[in-house]
């Protein structure tokens, strides 16, 4: 037969009252993970907000190329040859009012001109210049 050992007392005793290990987080675990939650938050606010002012100016950009080749494009359907100088033009596209200038000058070779398509905003602050060269027809 084997010999039964028996468990000595203290270890059938019930455990001591005393301090517990601690289950949860602390105040500053907390705190730093908040701060880490608001930081990732600004900065999504942030690339959102950059987002949708690009979107505008894009927007803005396309119709300004619009006005500029519409311009271009009656100057070809004209089949003029251009005459060397400014011309002022006025666009709206989508609601939107856009001033421009046309600006027509000479080039080395007499039977082309180069044509420059400026657009202005409403502030007259520039989005777009489109240059080309017209060939005499």
């Amino acid at each position: 037969m084997t010999a039964s050992r028996s468990r000595p007392a203290r270890d059938l005793a019930p455990p001591r009252r005393g301090r517990r290990p601690a289950a949860g987080f602390t105040l500053i675990e907390v705190l730093v993970a908040v701060t880490i939650v608001a930081l990732c938050l600004a900065a999504g606010l942030r690339a959102a907000g950059a987002m949708t002012s690009n979107a505008e100016r894009l927007a803005v950009n396309s119709l300004a190329q619009w006005c500029a080749e519409n311009e271009l494009t009656e100057m070809r359907l004209t089949k003029a040859f251009p005459g060397i100088g400014e011309k002022p033009f006025s666009c709206t596209q989508l609601g939107r009012d856009f001033s421009g200038k046309m600006t027509v000058a000479a080039t080395p070779n007499p039977n082309f001109r180069r044509v420059e398509a400026q657009v202005f905003d409403d502030r007259e602050q520039p989005l777009l210049t489109i240059i080309t060269i017209v060939g005499r027809f």
